[in-house]
């Protein structure tokens, strides 16, 4: 672990703006779907309103348990277009981040956080309508004495995330696209998306799912009877 502490990457490779942009289109259900079902982060992160959304590369910081200071490093490796990713080396819910550092995110050109620990000034950050997705709300403040790390590759909830990779956040969950893939996940979304609107019609003009999957045959080998 000692050798992924004390260290901030500053020259980062982002994943193609295009890309990002393409992929804002599309809910994480979606490219979830799309990456082939990997990707997606435990679902232990909660956006703290309804309708929260993200979209953007990822800055990627370790914490230490109770520590906040490499947020405040983070701070400075933020560009327009970014959301924070922060992951902890160890279980920790404290309130690692609040109005004033959000304050700070959105200055840089942060578009969201998502953090797998706990943040405090809910009611601040929801009138600021600043995009959190996290662990926990807890009011227990935080000290700036341990070293982390700023862009360096973490696991929040579950998911490996480096710095660069594309964030996507909504009520749904959260998904992480590795850069490289970026673009190719966008097409497949893109052809995801085509096929459900077609399907949707579909259902809304009162065809069943039934029939547009081809179930019918499939349930009766399973053994499927229909008592009248």
């Amino acid at each position: 672990m000692n050798d992924v502490l004390g260290i901030c990457r500053r020259n980062i490779e982002r994943a193609p703006r295009d890309a990002v942009e393409r992929l804002s289109k599309f809910g994480v259900a979606t490219v979830h779907e799309a990456m082939g079902r990997v990707g997606l982060a435990r679902p232990v992160l909660h956006p703290i309103y309804p309708g929260a959304y993200a979209c953007g590369t990822a800055i990627t910081v370790l914490l230490q348990p109770g520590d906040n200071w490499m947020m405040h490093v983070a701070a400075e490796q933020i560009r327009p277009g970014d959301v924070v990713v922060a992951a902890c080396t160890s279980d920790n819910a404290d309130g690692f981040f609040g109005d004033l550092l959000a304050t700070s995110f959105r200055a840089r050109g942060a578009l969201g956080l998502v953090i797998d620990g706990g943040v405090r000034d809910i009611r601040d950050l929801r009138e600021m309508r600043f995009p959190v997705f996290a662990r926990a709300a807890h009011a227990k403040g935080t000290v700036k004495a341990t070293l982390g790390s700023v862009n360096v590759p973490v696991v929040c909830a579950g998911a490996l995330v480096s710095a660069g990779d594309v964030v996507i956040a909504d009520d749904d969950g959260v998904v992480f696209v590795p850069a490289a893939q970026a673009a190719a996940v966008a097409d497949v979304a893109a052809r995801r998306e085509a096929n459900e609107l077609a399907k949707r019609a579909r259902l809304a003009a009162g065809e069943l799912g039934l029939d547009i999957y081809d179930m019918r045959g499939r349930l009766a080998e399973a053994g499927l009877r229909y008592l009248d």
